[in-house]
């Protein structure tokens, strides 16, 4: 599973965040990661970087093997929590589609339990 992360302007887009991020992101989406091709994940700063706002934005976009791109979101304190937060509501997204495929529907089930 390739992940790629990047960020705009108004955001640190340090080596040691963006090591983080896909680590995080890995870790919550690892039991998937057969059915997962790649990951595209962009932080911001909704409000542009306005002095002394902490709001932090997280944008997955997963790309399922055979499938349309599915996006999420999530918006947190900082830009760990709102990663995590994306990278959860992902996985609750990709097990429906998933299971709505009902490919190995048993196999999927274990995946998102584990």
């Amino acid at each position: 599973m390739r992940i790629k992360i990047s960020t705009d302007n108004s955001m640190d887009g340090s080596e040691g965040l963006a090591n983080a991020i896909r680590d995080l992101v890995q870790n919550e989406l690892t039991n998937l990661e057969d059915h997962i091709s790649s990951i595209e994940v962009h932080l911001s700063n909704p409000v542009g970087g306005t002095k002394g706002e902490t709001e932090k934005h997280c944008m997955l976009e997963a790309r399922l093997k055979g499938q349309k791109p599915t996006v999420v979101t999530h918006t947190a304190l900082t830009a760990e929590q709102a990663a995590k937060g994306a990278a959860s509501k992902m996985k609750s997204s990709l097990g429906s589609i998933l299971g709505k495929q009902g490919d190995d529907h048993q196999s999927i089930r274990g995946d998102l339990e584990g």
